[in-house]
């Protein structure tokens, strides 16, 4: 039991070092072609837009699934990007189900009246999802380009003339914009969130772009060549990452992707940890789907050695959560097997575990805040949060990974919006059951790292801890908050229901 014991904790160990050496690789990568980079930012010059001068047909496509709180936002937001009305056609591809139907409606003839060519499209049924909605509109779209924004951006004004002149190389057939963060200091989920995607936009992205690695349409916030659309295949909606998959087949199939560090598409982060949960399962379960369908194809695929090995890590990310809940289980009959009685026993259970756990990510966090003129100091100190939050998020999306392995595609659960009305769209979630045994277990183990002296593994356990409870805590707070305020409603609707005495 010992030998086995010991074997399956260092091959764990050993597979999420791999993955944090590949996050420092990443960071090296963007150090390395640092000269690359900040060439691309200032090199490519804005379109300018002077009388008579024919532009490109562009066809923007605006997504939507019930979203009444931040609909008109984005049509008023879009109607300001500065194109040629005569060359702007927007498309409205609503597949809703409540009031943003006619919401959307009347706010369309408006526009339309002020003379926006756009168009209002509604789907009787969710096939396919978005990557359903988003085809549709491609049959009948008028642009060579088309961009494409979810409900919670805000596109800024010149999104399009900062991005159309990199399509006068005509292999480009994707630039994908970064994403910024509306209420980034609305809490410290929001802060850490947005952290994490700072670190995939400002360190991923940057490093697979300049390197000539295959990376990612982000499903918004980006504009593709419509015949780069067409000729790998459409959108096909048989994964949750529609968007994963499509980048993958375009380049496969040879076409160029741009990555912009310095123009920036705003969104709103997810503000309550329900939601966020909702949708880091969708892209953990998508992002499996995608490599069980193209994992094959990319590795025979005509590309270099690095190329392979990026896109399997690429695709292969999520797998590092249920490993994280093995290495949380395997902590505690490690640390009372094999007592810190010597240097050497230490240097082996408990270095390993400090270093890859942090030490990659502290370099990859830090680089994604100074890239964006942010201190590095601040990337430490979110980053216990940040490893905290992971921890407490590795069982949900551990099932993710589990049903992304048995079955494709699924239902799209869309991420709720706040926008102008707090808590009108609202996630669905089961009691954490999990996550509280987790932590209660993982509590223990603290306990048996300061008993057995493994005083490195002392802080780790601590964050287990830390993630499994808040998790547990926060939702199970949320979800009585949510019963709370449907009592009120309800109990206010049969007050205003009863008649009144005089």
């Amino acid at each position: 039991m010992h030998f086995v014991l010991c074997t399956a904790y260092f091959s764990v160990l050993l597979v999420l070092a791999m993955y944090g050496l590949h996050r420092s690789h990443l960071v090296f990568t963007c150090w390395k072609f640092r000269n690359k980079l900040r060439a691309l930012s200032s090199s490519t010059k804005p379109l300018q837009l002077t009388a008579g001068e024919v532009v490109p047909y562009v066809t923007v496509q605006l997504p939507l699934y019930n979203e009444a709180t931040v609909a008109t936002r984005l049509l008023d937001q879009v109607a300001k990007l500065e194109y040629p009305r005569e060359r702007l056609e927007i498309q409205v591809l609503d597949d809703s189900t409540d009031e943003t139907v006619s919401l959307v409606r009347a706010h369309v003839a408006r526009l339309r009246e002020g003379g926006l060519d756009i168009v209002y499209m509604h789907r009787t049924d969710r096939t396919g999802y978005k990557a359903g909605a988003l085809d549709a509109g491609l049959v009948v779209a008028k642009g060579e380009f088309v961009a494409i924004f979810d409900a919670d951006f805000l596109p800024q004004s010149d999104f399009l003339r900062a991005t159309i002149p990199h399509f006068s190389e005509p292999q480009v057939g994707m630039v994908q914009t970064r994403w910024g963060h509306l209420n980034r200091n609305h809490s410290l989920i929001t802060r850490v969130q947005a952290l994490m995607l700072d670190g995939h936009h400002l360190v991923e992205n940057r490093a697979r772009s300049a390197a000539g690695w295959l990376f990612n349409f982000s499903g918004t916030g980006g504009i593709w060549r419509k015949a780069a659309i067409a000729s790998s295949g459409g959108w096909q909606h048989d994964t949750l990452t529609e968007d994963l998959d499509l980048s993958y087949r375009a380049q496969l199939a040879g076409w160029k992707f741009v990555y912009r560090e310095n123009v920036i598409s705003p969104a709103e982060l997810p503000e309550d940890l329900i939601a966020l949960r909702a949708q880091q399962f969708r892209w953990a379960k998508g992002t499996v789907q995608t490599s069980r369908k193209l994992m094959a194809r990319v590795m025979r695929a005509e590309l270099s050695v690095g190329q392979r090995i990026e896109a399997f890590f690429h695709l292969t990310p999520h797998f590092a959560y249920p490993l994280m809940v093995i290495l949380s289980v395997l902590l505690l009959p490690a640390l009372i097997l094999m007592p810190a009685t010597n240097p050497e026993t230490m240097l082996l259970i408990d270095l390993p575990l400090c270093i890859g756990t942090t030490g990659s990510l502290a370099a990859f966090y830090c680089m994604a805040e100074s890239v964006q003129g942010r201190r590095r100091r601040d990337a430490l100190r979110y980053l216990p949060a940040l490893l905290a939050l992971g921890a407490g998020l590795a069982p949900h999306l551990s099932k993710a990974v589990f049903e992304g392995m048995r079955s494709m595609a699924g239902e799209f659960v869309r991420t709720p919006k706040k926008g102008v009305a707090q808590g009108r769209y609202r996630a669905t979630s089961d009691l954490p059951v999990v996550e509280a045994a987790l932590c209660v277990f993982s509590f223990a183990s603290t306990v048996a790292s300061v008993q057995t002296g493994h005083w490195f593994a002392t802080p780790f356990a601590a964050l287990f801890t830390f993630g499994y409870g808040f998790v547990a805590v926060t939702v199970v707070g949320e979800q009585r908050g949510r019963l709370a305020g449907s009592a009120d409603e309800d109990g206010l609707a049969v007050a205003a229901a009863q008649p009144l005495e005089v």
